[in-house]
């Protein structure tokens, strides 16, 4: 493996992050949930929502006949249904994904300002400073990206594919820059020996998992799996029993025969986990502290900001929640979406196999 770790672009070092909704907010807020399906039901609204969003939203996907998944699956089930008004519950990225494969579909989300610190590491202008510097080299964007920082890729990848897609670009002798995580980037190198020029972004959940509480963790329940998110600091994803998209942790838990697992990755995902598997165990990673305090808590603070009143809001107002695209910027991000998705289908038929 070969990997260059880009240091000329501008990472945020206090990504303004939203208040916490407290306790007493979120009981509030669950209150809503009547209210809330019987909206969804009215307005013929289908409502995607990300693992990461809180028990109470899934359940109310769940309820109201909609589905909960990762980035793009949310995206493919919205172009897929034959409803016009999509709510996301998510982050901006995602809602942006479902515009671009949903163009005259209605999307609308509860709060427009629910960011995602990786999608904030990297901005277009910088990003297309750094392609100048590397002309030669494949553009290979994270899902976790800009509708404009997509338009300037020639790959969007998910989680689940970036090793693979790594692998082929390696076999076809193309060097690769990735953008935005660096976490993410280091691990397609390392897995699939590619030559990256790589990001020094990161998503401020994932990165503070802490590999020396983990060990500890560890001895507590010694028969217990550790499952991680590759966006996850190395040195933990080393010691996890499997490494692989929220999706892909979760299949691998409800096919294990273990009966207790580590979880390293958005603490949200617990519900589904628990939902699939009710006999299993398990136990969150742990995560550092920063001057006496967590900056994540295994909680994505953007996510949280998908509360029922807002998406009650956003179906009473939906002007004020929709989410558009420019035209030209859809047209240029949907090629390298369509470009996985070919890759996508091509490895599973056996068309592309990978040495």
């Amino acid at each position: 493996m070969s990997l260059h770790m880009i240091d000329n672009v501008t990472i945020p070092s206090d990504f303004n992050l939203p208040k916490r909704p407290t306790l007493e907010e979120k009981k509030k807020d669950d209150e809503l949930f009547e209210e809330a399906l019987e909206l969804i039901k009215k307005k013929n609204a289908l409502l995607i929502a990300h693992y990461y969003t809180s028990e109470t939203m899934q359940r109310l996907c769940e309820a109201a006949g909609g589905a909960i998944g990762d980035s793009l699956e949310m995206a493919r089930i919205g172009r897929d249904s034959d409803k016009n008004l999509i709510l996301v519950a998510g982050v901006r990225f995602m809602g942006e994904t479902a515009k671009i494969l949903s163009p005259n579909k209605t999307v609308v989300m509860p709060n427009l300002k629910a960011e995602c610190s990786l999608d904030m590491c990297c901005t277009v202008d910088d990003l297309r400073k750094v392609k100048a510097q590397y002309p030669k080299a494949t553009v290979v964007a994270y899902a976790n990206t800009s509708a404009a920082v997509k338009a300037e890729s020639d790959w969007i990848v998910t989680s689940s594919l970036a090793v693979e897609l790594g692998k082929y670009l390696t076999q076809k002798g193309e060097p690769i820059l990735w953008v935005p995580d660096r976490h993410l980037g280091s691990y397609i190198a390392n897995q699939s020996s590619s030559d990256i020029y790589c990001w020094p972004g990161r998503c401020i959940v994932h990165d503070a998992f802490e590999a020396n509480a983990l060990e500890f963790v560890k001895k507590e329940h010694p028969k217990a799996l550790v499952l991680v998110h590759p966006e996850a600091p190395a040195n933990v994803v080393e010691m996890a029993d499997y490494v692989g998209s929220t999706s892909q942790i979760l299949a691998y838990a409800k096919n294990s025969e273990a009966e207790e697992f580590i979880i390293g990755t958005e603490r949200n995902i617990f519900y589904k986990l628990q939902l699939a598997c009710p006999n299993k165990t398990f136990i969150e990673a742990p995560v550092a502290s920063t001057k006496g305090y967590c900056i994540s808590c295994a909680n994505c603070p953007w996510m949280e900001l998908n509360t029922l009143q807002s998406l009650i809001d956003a179906l009473n107002k939906p002007e004020e929640h929709s989410l558009s695209v420019d035209e030209n910027i859809r047209l240029q991000a949907l090629k390298p979406l369509e470009r996985m998705l070919s890759f996508s289908a091509d490895l599973k038929s056996g068309k592309i196999v990978l040495s």
